[in-house]
């Protein structure tokens, strides 16, 4: 670990966030010249103070033991490449349209891949008012079901969260043109079906 590198993250970041050394010390039950200690380069913190300085910094442990926040390049809002990461363990659903790194319960997810339209995962569409009314003839059993359906469409993303033991059917109002409709499968995975609603 390069404790010059480390330091000069760790002031940078206080200084973003408007903390004296002296708040941080106060936070982490250390005394202030233990601050100004790693912020010149001359020791790091101990690996008990991390997750709390991390907490408090804003910033990814990995990032600050590493000395340095690589900025990803600005979102040019192109919604149409959006990427879909399920946490495995906690079940949340998380997106991205841009280079990123996510994690979810202490683990780096990786964005799925969707998949073309798999037998059995057939979508039946009927209009219902003001709704496009969408049903599925798919299980919907505990350990095997669709998790979420997403439709992204021009510069937004509708996302239907699905549970077990209910119906597989659900609405998105009727618009214009054909967006892409995304359904996360439990046992199979992400399925693409562009333009379904053309």
């Amino acid at each position: 670990m390069d404790c010059a590198k480390v330091g000069k993250l760790i002031l940078q970041l206080r200084k973003e966030k408007g903390l004296t050394q002296k708040q941080i010390a106060d936070q982490l039950n250390i005394s202030n010249k233990t601050v100004s200690k790693w912020e010149c380069g001359l020791g790091c913190p101990d690996v008990t103070l991390w997750e709390e300085l991390s907490a408090i910094l804003g910033a990814d442990i990995l990032k600050l033991l590493q000395g340095e926040l690589e900025p990803n390049r600005p979102d040019v809002g192109k919604i149409d490449r959006i990427q879909f990461y399920v946490c495995p363990t906690c079940g949340n659903i998380l997106t991205s349209t841009g280079k990123t790194t996510i994690s979810c319960c202490g683990r780096r997810l990786h964005p799925l891949t969707p998949i073309a339209p798999m037998v059995g995962h057939e979508l039946y569409v009927e209009e219902v008012d003001t709704d496009y009314y969408i049903t599925l003839n798919h299980e919907m059993r505990k350990d095997h079901y669709i998790f979420f359906a997403a439709y992204v469409y021009d510069d937004l993303m509708l996302l239907n969260r699905l549970y077990p033991e209910q119906s597989p059917a659900f609405r998105l109002p009727i618009m214009r043109g054909g967006g892409i409709l995304y359904l996360y499968c439990t046992k199979h995975g992400l399925q693409k079906y562009p333009s379904f609603l053309k």
